[in-house]
């Protein structure tokens, strides 16, 4: 098939512009018909599924495969051929001309009928099933529609289907219908019942019936689309209900759909549930201002009961359409393929339903890329023409050419995918035009991987331009994707020109992690005291590096040091990192508290050493610190606590080392705290210090007020009321004598509490025991005496027998049991009460 030309394109819209995508595409159909319509012209066409029938004004009929190529041909009059009809099964064919001869023949068998009459013949229709044998008919049409029938002795029956309203125009049969129109209008008869059944009267009667011919067309066996003028008619047969015939036919036609079109029809035919019209227009010339012929036009439309949605619209630039009129185009369609013929006395062009490929090379056209590659992957087990990578190629190009570089990047991991060769190429596309920090972040990093000269290539732009950018990608790439060695050498080149750039020097020691050279990168971190340091040491197991480095860790991050070098014990010791603090005294203190908190006896023998640095640094801690340690030396800690007058610690020592008056006189004397002193002697408990506190606080009246609010529960308040100097003024006596007069009262009402509460208790247990004691008691023949050790029960049930059950369940014979020497009738139990467990008396004889 010919493709298009730019000087003769048969898909050219009205509005070029026009975002609307197209239904249809169109090609001029070629090779033999170019042939033919170069000497002779085309008059009529009929389409068969598997091959074409085109008429010539010379009276030639050429059957053509659907390329174009002629199959065959037939002379069949030296004048135009006016129709051309096919059975449904394509061996058989109808034709008549404008002389009045009428033939059908078979085009595979010997079977002719030949018929010249005295006037043109319009028209020629053989039944869809002609190839069988009963159903051998033909319609034709001139002035009058007779139907042709071969009865016996295989000779051809004429007989007058209608007559008397002008020439037949046209006559389309479909199943059991005849359709035909005349100068009155288009009548339908039913084969079966011999009736006709309708008559559609033709609408605009001003236009000449033979220069607006009516188009008919078979949507199905019981639709008829009709189109005459610019008026088209979507007619519905149906069958009649029985109570409504009488006379009737049993068949009537209904108009469902009815409406008018903006230019005269030449052609119609079915597209689903819409319809394609072929036009034919009529314009002003500009230059002339008179009308003139334009390009016809080929619509899809919507029937709506009164009216017609427009939806494509296609002006066709067919060869001579300026002098053509509107009988001298003809529409024709293949039902199962969906292919349209446009047919003109000049040219034959071929309409499809546009499939995916087509539609992708719209979008392509209109610069969709998106929607194109979003198009060929639903459908990509369908096209034929296009390839995914190439219409994704494409969208890269167009948004590298619209300078959205980041968005063409950011395309390149969906559309490259694994193609690593792909990859490379874009790389250097986007070098060429100073882009490659766009794609720096969408490059694959596992699966493929790129050769590492790219991505040094990548490295090396950012080091020059942007040192974040640099590190950044330091950070997210694997350190296997690019030579690392030329990368640091590139790295420290820069550090010459700024040593002291923090992102290079961060990013250098990364760097040196990536190279294993671990003891670089942690120098490089120590030095700029990154966060990172104790992860790193942690993760490639570094202790033996920082020996000489505790100190800076130290300045660094006290907490994390300390505790990271106390989860590390066994590869750097307690003794080594207390040698290394030794001229920091100050960080010594930290790690050797913290240690002392988790453990307090590891550090022991820094516990001496321990009481200066927490006098120096902590005193808060050295109460607690001399209270906790088992270890510490307690004079010497008592010394600095005194050449320091740290008075609370060296109460605490003296009280330690047993000097508890010299703790109490210290309180009174240097601290002032009755309170504390009061405590003091409730914790040591001791009653000479409360003497000692009553002597010392005889003469001073705010003492003798808290000791009065305080000495009940510990010392009689009469020793100490009755010390007092008699005029001596002692600060709210009153309310001290009112609170110990309090305290006695509850000390009295406590124990009276206490008393009612253990007699209850006392009643309820000896009620239980008494319950418990006056339960039977079982005695078998497992039970022994506990004195002689033989079965308590005689085997000799008849013999008498006297046993002795205790309360603690002990059983004895009555004879095994010595004599009390006691008056009481009570006995004991003889096993209890020699193991001291209570008195055990006998709760149960049991005589026979």
């Amino acid at each position: 098939q010919e493709t298009r030309s730019n000087e003769e394109s048969t898909d050219e819209s009205e509005e070029d512009e026009s975002e609307e995508e197209p239904k249809l595409k169109y090609e001029r159909l070629s090779n033999g018909v170019t042939e033919i319509l170069q000497k002779d012209a085309a008059s009529c066409m009929t389409v068969h599924e598997k091959f074409l029938a085109l008429g010539t004004h010379y009276g030639k009929v050429y059957l053509l495969d659907v390329q174009g190529n002629i199959t065959q041909k037939f002379d069949v009059s030296p004048v135009k051929i006016n129709q051309i009809s096919l059975d449904e099964s394509g061996e058989h064919m109808g034709v008549c001309s404008e002389d009045g001869k009428v033939q059908v023949f078979g085009l595979y068998s010997a079977e002719e009928f030949h018929e010249t009459f005295d006037c043109p013949i319009k028209i020629v229709a053989v039944h869809p099933h002609f190839v069988r044998s009963h159903f051998k008919q033909f319609v034709t049409g001139g002035k009058k529609l007779l139907l042709y029938e071969r009865g016996w002795m295989n000779r051809w029956k004429p007989s007058v289907l209608h007559e008397g309203e002008g020439n037949i125009r046209n006559v389309k049969w479909r199943g059991h219908l005849i359709a035909w129109a005349n100068n009155m209008g288009v009548k339908i008869l039913d084969m079966i019942s011999k009736q006709r059944i309708t008559n559609v009267p033709r609408d605009d009667i001003s236009l000449r019936p033979d220069m607006y011919p009516c188009s008919l067309c078979w949507k199905d066996n019981l639709t008829l689309i009709i189109g005459w003028g610019n008026s088209v008619k979507i007619c519905s047969v149906k069958e009649r209900h029985a109570s409504e015939m009488r006379d009737l036919p049993n068949r009537y036609v209904e108009i469902v759909f009815q409406f008018d079109t903006e230019f005269y029809i030449s052609g119609l035919a079915p597209l689903c549930d819409q319809l394609v019209i072929l036009s034919y227009v009529k314009e002003i010339s500009e230059k002339t201002e008179v009308e003139c012929c334009a390009r016809p036009r080929l619509d899809i439309v919507q029937p709506l009961p009164e009216s017609c949605e427009e939806i494509s619209s296609d002006a066709l630039t067919v060869r001579g359409f300026q002098e053509n009129e509107c009988r001298d185009y003809h529409l024709e369609y293949s039902e199962g393929e969906s292919l349209f013929y446009i047919i003109s006395p000049r040219d034959v062009v071929v309409a499809k339903e546009r499939d995916q490929d087509d539609h992708i090379d719209w979008l392509l056209e209109k610069k969709k890329y998106e929607e194109a590659l979003m198009a060929a992957e639903i459908s990509q087990k369908t096209i034929k023409k296009h390839k995914i990578l190439d219409i994704g190629l494409a969208y890269i190009n167009h948004l590298v050419e619209k300078g959205e570089h980041d968005l063409a990047a950011r395309k390149c991991q969906k559309i490259l995918g694994k193609n690593t060769e792909l990859w490379e190429f874009e790389v250097y596309k986007f070098k060429e035009i100073g882009q490659l920090k766009a794609i720096s972040r969408y490059l694959p990093r596992r699966d493929p991987v790129l050769k590492p000269l790219i991505y040094e290539m990548v490295l090396h732009e950012f080091l020059e331009s942007d040192y974040e950018g640099f590190a950044t990608l330091i950070k997210e790439w694997p350190g296997d994707l690019y030579n690392n060695t030329i990368i640091v050498q590139a790295v420290v080149d820069h550090l010459k020109k700024d040593p002291q750039n923090r992102t290079l020097l961060q990013t250098l020691a990364e760097l040196y992690t990536y190279d294993q050279r671990y003891g670089r990168a942690l120098e490089i971190y120590l030095t700029l005291r990154h966060k990172d340091v104790f992860q790193l040491i942690h993760k490639h197991n570094l202790f033996s590096s920082i020996r000489d480095k505790i100190v800076l860790l130290m300045d660094f991050d006290s907490e994390k040091a300390v505790d990271m070098l106390l989860d590390n014990e066994d590869k750097i010791s307690i003794d080594r990192v207390v040698e290394e603090l030794e001229n920091r005294p100050e960080l010594q203190h930290v790690y050797l508290h913290k240690l002392f908190k988790r453990d307090h006896h590891k550090g022991q023998r820094y516990h001496e050493k321990q009481i200066s640095l927490y006098a120096e640094y902590d005193r808060p801690n050295l109460l607690p610190f001399l209270r906790d340690s088992t270890h510490c030396p307690l004079e010497k800690a008592l010394e600095i606590c005194q050449q320091r007058n740290f008075v609370e610690e060296t109460v605490y020592l003296l009280s330690r080392m047993g000097n508890s008056r010299s703790a109490l006189k210290m309180i009174m004397e240097e601290l002032q705290d009755v309170d504390k002193a009061i405590d003091f002697a409730k914790e040591q408990d001791d009653g000479e210090l409360w003497e000692d506190l009553i002597l010392y606080s005889i003469d001073k009246p705010p003492f003798i007020t808290g000791l009065l609010n305080n000495i009940g529960t510990h010392v009689d308040p009469i020793l100490l009321i009755h010390r007092i100097k008699e005029g001596m003024e002692i600060p709210n006596l009153r309310d001290s004598l009112v609170k110990i007069l309090q305290d006695y009262n509850l000390q009295i009402l406590l124990r009276e509490g206490c008393k009612k509460i253990l007699v209850a208790d006392s009643l309820s247990l000896l009620k239980k025991m008494h319950r418990t004691q006056m339960k039977g008691v079982l005695v078998d023949e497992e039970n022994i005496c506990e004195s002689c050790l033989s079965p308590i029960l005689p085997s000799d049930a008849s013999k008498s027998f006297n046993v002795v059950v205790f309360h603690c369940r002990h059983m004895f014979h009555k004879e095994c049991l010595p004599v009390s020497n006691t008056v009481s009738p009570v006995q004991f139990c003889n096993i209890c009460s020699a193991k001291h467990r209570g008195p055990g008396s006998a709760i149960l004889e049991m005589k026979k």
